[in-house]
Parts: structure tokens; sequence; C-alpha cells
């Protein structure tokens, strides 16, 4: 058995403790050809399944942070407020699918009678899917998982949160930066939280390793007010958001 809980089998090909579907697996190397070609197929499928399910939720707003913060800490009642504010502006409201943040976002627009996503992901310690989704895609890996969570949004809402909180908030900027995506907006909520994270990009801007013009969409602000006039400036009024065509049933779609 390898150091990392692999094992190989009869044939000397090392095999994952974790199973083939995840991403660790497909992280640690070259596998053999058939492997390799498994794995693509289902890469291929995951995508095709959540391309099919979001492609009719309409336009979206994806809120990001943090799992752990509890129902009756004042970050959740902010991302309650936060996901009713967006379904109110006519956003569907779309999350990782799990606990804290993420539910208190899809909570809110669900309290205003607004369209609540998740894109859930399956871990070793299942988490476990929001309550209040009207819609839910499960996921087993998160590149394909992340890759959902920018396509259909038109702006994205950055919660205080811990280390994916940070890589979802970077792979947005990066790939705004990098014109990759268009320039959408990013709002981050919560002066205290991010004071010193904004400030350290103005440093980069400082220092020249980013361009001034890459935080021209970035907000920093405690106010929902403040976030959705942004939003409706920067997100709505700029793409001029269509309607969205029916789903077809027979296709798997909606």
């Amino acid at each position: 058995m390898a150091k990392d809980g692999s094992q190989s089998n009869s044939n000397g090909n090392v095999q994952s403790a974790t199973g083939n579907g995840s991403d660790r697996y497909f992280l640690e190397g070259p596998k053999s050809r058939s492997s390799e070609t498994m794995m693509l197929f289902r890469i291929v499928a995951e995508f095709l399944r959540g391309f099919r399910h979001l492609h009719f939720i309409g336009p979206s707003v994806t809120v990001f942070g943090s799992a752990r913060f509890k129902e009756d800490h004042p970050y959740y009642q902010l991302a309650r407020e936060v996901g009713a504010a967006l379904a109110n502006q006519g956003f569907t409201v779309m999350t990782g699918g799990g606990p804290g943040i993420m539910e208190a976002a899809n909570r809110g627009a669900k309290d205003v009678g607004g369209y609540s996503v998740g894109c859930n992901i399956t871990l070793p310690h299942e988490q476990q899917p929001s309550p209040y989704l009207d819609k839910m895609v499960e996921f087993r890996y998160f590149f394909i998982r992340k890759v959902m969570l920018v396509k259909y949004s038109y702006a994205f809402i950055v919660m205080p949160g811990g280390v994916g909180t940070m890589d979802e908030l970077f792979e947005a900027l990066t790939l705004i930066q990098t014109r990759k995506i268009k320039d959408f907006p990013i709002v981050l909520m919560g002066k205290e939280y991010y004071y010193e994270l904004y400030d350290f990009l103005e440093e980069m801007v400082r220092q020249k390793t980013i361009s001034p013009e890459d935080l021209d969409l970035l907000m920093l602000t405690d106010s929902v007010e403040e976030a959705m006039a942004h939003i409706e400036k920067h997100a709505v009024q700029k793409f001029q958001l269509k309607r969205v065509p029916k789903p077809i049933r027979v296709l798997g779609e909606g």
C-alpha cells in the first residue's frame, strides 16, 4: 500500500483507496489507458448532466461562503437577506448547495418565492444538501462543480468563508482578468472580515502585480442595498438579461 492510501492490484496497477470517481484519483498521476478513457467518459457525462439540468434556471447569481456558520450567526442572517434581495431582483440564487452561508442564501430566496439552486459536491464525509432548494445537482468532481457555479452566473457575491471560498473568489477574479469570462461584478460582503484581503489586493495594484482596472468590478460592502445596486448596474443593465427558453422534458432538461 502506498503512503497516500492506494494499493496495487494483481496487475501491478495502483488503485486509489478513495475510488475511481474522485478528484483524488483523477489527480494522482498517470493511469492505464482504459482507466483514463473511462474516467474521461465519466467527466463528459457529468458535464452533460450539469448542462442539461442548469440550462433553464434563468439568470443567476452565485453566492459563495462558509458552510460552518450556524443559523444564529450574523453572517448567516446577512446571507439570508442577500438571497431574498437577489430573488426580488429577479435572479435565481445559486450556491454550492450545502449548509451555512449556502443554506442561508437559498433560504432567503425561498422566503420571498424566488428560485433556489444548489450544486452539491460528493465528499468522504457527505455534505448534506440544503433543504431550501428547488433544484439540486450533485457532482463528484470539484472542477466540474466550479464550472457550473461560474457558467450560469451574471454576478458573484462572496460572503465570509475559508479556503474554499477564497479559491472560488480568486478563480472568478482570474477568469475575469484573463477575459475567459465577461467582466461580471463581484461583491465582497463583510467589510470587517474582508478589509485586510481588500487592502492586500490594493497592495498588488501598488506593486503593479495586477492592474487598477482588475479591481473596478470588485465591491466591498456591508450593505445589501449597495450590493444590489452594483449588480443592477454592472449585470442587469450591462448585459440586458434575456428571457430563457422552456425546457424539453424528454431531453432530461429542466
